[in-house]
């Protein structure tokens, strides 16, 4: 769905709330696919290299709900972090039919230069907010995701 931006847009759609989120979505949606795109990664590889090591290791079950990554999605974007050795995958020592997923050394690199390029996704998609306005946006984001989600 290309935007609907400028003059083109009825002025009502212009001041409705949830058409800015969706438009301004989009954007920063193609923003961060082209940036982390350009590092040969995905925002599902980010997610759960995040996971890993803001929360430890997990099995994958517990990664998919922590990341809210459905389970088969998960197991193919592991399997993709595996064979770049950004994760490693062993049997859980307490559930033999479970793997425990640990972040490794090298995926511990890729996250610091994923967090580089989102951090200048970041500024390029707020550039004509001032770092007051972020903090702002940012706080009014979360109290409405946290209310919609139930937090």
């Amino acid at each position: 769905m290309e935007p609907t931006t400028g003059p083109a847009a009825p002025a009502r759609l212009r001041t409705t709330p949830s058409w800015l989120l969706t438009q301004t979505a989009a954007h920063a949606a193609r923003l961060v696919a082209d940036g982390l795109g350009a590092l040969d990664a995905r925002g599902y590889h980010y997610r759960l290299l995040a996971a890993l090591d803001e929360l430890g290791p997990a099995s994958q079950a517990e990664l998919g709900r922590r990341c809210g990554i459905d389970r088969s999605d998960v197991v193919a974007v592991l399997n993709e972090l595996a064979a770049k050795d950004l994760v490693r995958r062993a049997p859980d020592p307490a559930d033999r039919r479970r793997n425990v997923v640990t972040l490794t050394t090298a995926g511990r690199r890729e996250l610091r230069r994923m967090a580089d390029t989102l951090d200048r996704v970041q500024d390029t998609l707020l550039a004509p907010l001032s770092p007051t306005d972020r903090d702002e946006l940012t706080r009014l984001l979360t109290t409405l995701l946290d209310h919609h989600s139930g937090r």
